[in-house]
């Protein structure tokens, strides 16, 4: 009878087992302390990103003053010989220096692709840096570089904007002054976009609001597709279009009627 009086008159008090007090604080001590630790994980790999950059840019800095300073002025101000590269951004380093474009070999009406001169890391290094001194576009996402565009939506894009000058088979052609548009075919997806948004040499910058990033996609689709297909007609003659067609048509095919006449006259004589 004692004990079931003890036990009521808990209750009416409202007390506390001591076990459930205990269970209560660890159950706090261990939300507190993994709150912490998730809030310090997060803090401490943001600051290991934000070192990463600084160490990166820096060394970009470096590559700069040494390779393009002379061309582009140290803080990449611009001179006589070459526009300021101030607001450019990181696409249009890593397009000019990873085609090889950039640094150039000689001067001339554009710059022309060749062999890479900087390792990707150096070239990432180099964006880094001109990406800081001023907002610009940024490096392509991943997910616009693949092969899932439309086909046919890029098709009718790229014969819209891009044919009149890099061919509808993206086989590039002659401009005014010794300017030419270059071949499409073999550049990596990665320059291809970075060109249509920064407009590189002669050609025009496609900003998002002009095509949008879907769009541009499959715009690469198309022209991925034209690299692995080959032509249904057979031998393409190098893409080219009519010029190279009517050349070879009055080179080898006139050409091989006039000899086979010249042929059966000589052989009835």
């Amino acid at each position: 009878m004692a004990t079931s009086a003890s036990l009521s008159r808990s209750r009416r008090t409202g007390r506390r087992s001591p076990l459930a007090s205990a269970a209560l604080l660890l159950i706090g001590l261990l939300a507190t302390g993994g709150a912490y630790a998730a809030l310090t994980a997060g803090a401490s790999a943001d600051a290991s990103s934000t070192t990463q950059v600084a160490k990166l840019t820096e060394e970009g800095e470096k590559l700069f003053a040494a390779n393009c300073a002379s061309c582009h002025g140290f803080h990449a101000e611009g001179t006589e010989d070459a526009p300021s590269l101030i607001g450019v951004g990181a696409a249009a380093v890593d397009f000019q220096v990873g085609t090889g474009r950039m640094p150039m070999a000689a001067a001339g009406p554009q710059a022309p692709e060749k062999p890479v001169q900087f390792t990707d890391e150096q070239v990432a290094a180099l964006a880094s840096w001109v990406a800081s001194l001023g907002p610009g576009p940024a490096i392509p996402d991943d997910r616009y570089l693949g092969e899932e565009g439309d086909l046919a939506t890029g098709a009718e894009l790229f014969r819209i904007n891009c044919a009149m000058c890099h061919n509808v088979a993206g086989a590039g052609g002659a401009l005014t002054q010794g300017k030419f548009a270059p071949g499409l075919m073999g550049v990596s997806a990665k320059h291809i976009y970075e060109a249509m948004i920064t407009g590189p040499q002669n050609m025009p910058v496609f900003n998002d609001a002009n095509i949008t990033p879907e769009d541009k996609s499959a715009i690469i689709s198309y022209l991925k597709y034209l690299e692995n297909n080959p032509s249904p007609g057979g031998f393409d003659l190098g893409g080219l279009g009519p010029v190279s067609e009517g050349l070879f048509v009055w080179i080898f095919a006139l050409g091989g009627i006039v000899a086979i006449t010249v042929w059966l006259t000589a052989k009835s004589n």
